[in-house]
C-alpha cells in the first residue's frame, strides 16, 4: 500500500515537472516556429513551422542593419563582460581579505543601491555623461554597468570560502597582494567567473533602456534596439520581428548551455561559501 502511494506521488510529481517543462519551452518553440512563418499566419497563432524563413530573412536584413547591430552588441557585452570580471572580482576579494568594519559599512551602503532603480538614475547619468563627452561612446555604454553589487556580493561570498592560510603562505614566500590573486584566487574561483560572466553577458546582450538613450548614432545600435525598430511604423511584420528576437536569443542560449554546469557550481558555491 504504501509503495502504491510513493508511486502515485511520484508519477504526480513527474507529471507536474514535465508539465511545468512544456510551458517553459513553449515561447521558445513558438518563437522559432513564428521566424518561419508570414505576418499573417503568426497573427493567427500558427504553431507549426513554415516554409517563410528566407523571405522574412529577405526583409530583415532589407529593411534593419542585422550586422551591424550584432558586432556592436557583441563587442559592448564582451568588454563590458570582461570590465565587470575583473572590477567586481577585485572589489569582492578586497572586501573580504582586507576586512574591517569601515568596509563593512561600505559595502552595506552598496548593497542599499541595490533598491535603487536604474530609471531613478538615468536623467541624473545622462547629464553627467554629456558633460562628460562621453555620449554614443564604448566608455559611456560600459560605465553604469561594470560594477554591480550583485557581483561584488558574490565574488566577496566565495572570497570566504577562499583557505586564508594559502595567502599567509603566499605572503611570506614573497608573493605580492596582486599575484596571489591572479595566480591563486583566479584559478581556484572558475565557477563563480563563470557565473558572473554568463550574468554579466546576459544583462550586457539584452539592456535596452540605457543604449537607447546613450547611444544617438543609428551605426550603434543594438540587437535590443533594433527589434524595438521592427514595431515602429504603421505595418509590422511578425515574421520579421520574430526572426529578429530569435536572432537576439540565441547568442545568450549559447552561453548559458556552455556554462551551465560552472554557472550552478559558482551560484551554490557563493551562497554556500
Amino acid at each position: 500500500m504504501l509503495k502504491t502511494r510513493k508511486k502515485v506521488k511520484n508519477a504526480g510529481q513527474y507529471v507536474f515537472l514535465i508539465v511545468v517543462s512544456l510551458l517553459s519551452v513553449f515561447p521558445l518553440y513558438y518563437m522559432a516556429c513564428a521566424a518561419t512563418n508570414k505576418s499573417v499566419d503568426v497573427i493567427r497563432g500558427k504553431l507549426f513551422p513554415g516554409t517563410y524563413l528566407l523571405e522574412n530573412m529577405k526583409n530583415l536584413l532589407a529593411s534593419q542593419n542585422v550586422s551591424g547591430a550584432m558586432v556592436n552588441s557583441f563587442k559592448y557585452a564582451i568588454i563590458c563582460t570582461l570590465a565587470s570580471l575583473i572590477i567586481c572580482s577585485l572589489a569582492g576579494y578586497g572586501f573580504e581579505i582586507y576586512h574591517d568594519k569601515g568596509k563593512d559599512t561600505i559595502f552595506s551602503i552598496i548593497l542599499l543601491a541595490m533598491m535603487v532603480p536604474f530609471a531613478a538614475t538615468l536623467i541624473p547619468l545622462f547629464q553627467m555623461f554629456s558633460k562628460a563627452n562621453l555620449l554614443n561612446t564604448t566608455m559611456g555604454f560600459i560605465l553604469p554597468s561594470i560594477s554591480t553589487p550583485f557581483l561584488i556580493m558574490m565574488f566577496r561570498q566565495s572570497a570566504r570560502s577562499f583557505p586564508h592560510d594559502l595567502i599567509e603562505a603566499a605572503r611570506i614566500d614573497g608573493v605580492s597582494e596582486i599575484g596571489i590573486f591572479f595566480k591563486m584566487f583566479f584559478p581556484t574561483m572558475r565557477s563563480t567567473y563563470a557565473a558572473a560572466m554568463t550574468i554579466t553577458f546576459m544583462n550586457a546582450w539584452n539592456n535596452y533602456l540605457w543604449p537607447k538613450v546613450i547611444m544617438l548614432d543609428n551605426d550603434s545600435i543594438t540587437m535590443p534596439m533594433l527589434i524595438a525598430n521592427l514595431t515602429e511604423g504603421y505595418f509590422t511584420d511578425y515574421g520579421s520581428l520574430m526572426l529578429g528576437v530569435l536572432l537576439c536569443t540565441i547568442p545568450t542560449v549559447i552561453i548559458f548551455f556552455l556554462l551551465q554546469k560552472s554557472f550552478a557550481n559558482g551560484i551554490t558555491g557563493a551562497v554556500k561559501g
